[in-house]
């Protein structure tokens, strides 16, 4: 009788065909070496060029948010939306604890706490269910603000993040944000290319925030983006990720504290190359689905992630489930998939879980922690979504 642990891994070799793989792998088939070249040959290559504007507007004109500015990475990015957003020293931000831990370093940047939300899992999001009925008992809406019954602290925002691209159920997010009075900002590090409804995630808060990183479905080699429909907003975000500095033929002159956030131009440049593809290559990925789907057919205890219903997903990394009797198998199974070559990871070690967020407010986690020991992610490149 083939193991759990041997399905497993046929199952991925299969649609491997025969290769070893990584995780998730950039692909460079396009206009790359011509706008990396102009880059260069034009010797603009950090922060000023035309590379940069460009890259914005394609943002703009995919997502459909109004503004978009570029910046050096996604925790950057989420860094200055929530000072955008109004969080300060002491506040408290929702944010799940089922995440990357760069959604939490960004609240801490800010001086201020996260406080750790439960998944679900349908979306492996925020359970907006359980969220609303823990803010009720343990909230109090005084005069337009939300302040934790227990600390005594200002609740300030809320910050859903679309684990692996699949979007987090957004309608049920944005009404618990008004009736709690908390600021919308939304990860969709993991998003670029989902929609929700019809409607691309990162347009559904006050502001979003995207990465580029090598990992993700496209990439800048490393960088992200601030997206929101608020020009005042965006204007304080371009200022503030460009040190600052007041316009001037050759002063510097600097009006608060600012950072040096700005995306370089030789980063865009392959930025732009990428965005170009990006239907293509989410075509690939929906195919790798399709071709995970029929190879973990015969693997009982295996269930691979699907979008939640109304979304189509990026399928960034594709995910498969562990039957809850088979959760003593994971790190076997893990051990069995890199041994041969095909790189496969658990789901980040839980925010609450990690020394420096220890002692944060935190709902039952319950789900998240469930999941975190039954979840893989395995190789996801696009590439695999197509005949060798």
């Amino acid at each position: 009788m083939t193991s759990l642990a041997e399905g497993f891994v046929e199952a991925l070799r299969r649609v491997a065909q025969g290769r070893q793989v990584p995780l998730h792998a950039p692909e460079f088939a396009g206009n790359e070496w011509v706008y990396v070249k102009e880059c260069l040959d034009s010797t603009f290559v950090s922060s000023v060029g035309k590379f940069v504007d460009r890259f914005e507007a394609q943002l703009v004109e995919y997502t459909g948010a109004r503004h978009a500015v570029a910046v050096v990475n996604g925790t950057a990015a989420l860094h200055v939306a929530l000072l955008l957003a109004g969080v300060g020293a002491e506040d408290e931000v929702l944010v799940p604890a089922l995440t990357f831990v760069a959604t939490a370093n960004a609240i801490s940047y800010c001086n201020a706490i996260p406080h750790f939300v439960d998944a679900e899992p349908r979306t492996l999001g925020m359970d907006v269910r359980k969220l609303r009925s823990y803010l009720s008992e343990n909230a109090d809406r005084i005069d337009g603000r939300c302040v934790n019954r227990h600390t005594g602290r200002l609740i300030k925002a809320i910050v859903p993040m679309h684990t692996f691209g699949h979007p987090a159920d957004l309608n049920a997010l944005v009404e618990i944000a008004a009736d709690f009075h908390l600021v919308l900002v939304e990860d969709a590090a993991e998003s670029l290319g989902s929609t929700y409804h019809g409607r691309h995630t990162g347009t559904f808060g006050l502001l979003a925030t995207l990465s580029f990183n090598g990992n993700k479905t496209i990439t800048t080699g490393g960088g992200g983006a601030i997206l929101t429909d608020d020009p005042v907003l965006a204007r304080r975000a371009k200022h503030m990720t460009t040190t600052a500095k007041l316009p001037h033929a050759w002063e510097y002159c600097h009006d608060e504290v600012g950072f040096n956030y700005r995306l370089p131009n030789i980063n865009a440049a392959l930025g732009c190359a990428q965005l170009e593809r990006l239907p293509f290559l989410l075509g690939n990925k929906r195919e790798l689905f399709n071709r995970y789907q029929q190879a973990f057919q015969a693997v009982d205890g295996i269930r691979l992630f699907e979008e939640p219903d109304g979304c189509m997903s990026n399928y960034w990394l594709q995910t498969v489930i562990l039957d809850s009797e088979f959760v003593s198998q994971r790190d076997t199974l893990l051990a069995a998939s890199n041994a041969a070559g095909l790189m496969t990871r658990p789901v980040w070690q839980l925010m609450h879980k990690l020394v420096p967020f220890a002692s944060c407010p935190k709902m039952d986690l319950s789900c998240a922690e469930d999941l975190a020991q039954r979840i893989i992610n395995i190789p996801s490149s696009a590439v695999l979504g197509r005949e060798e």
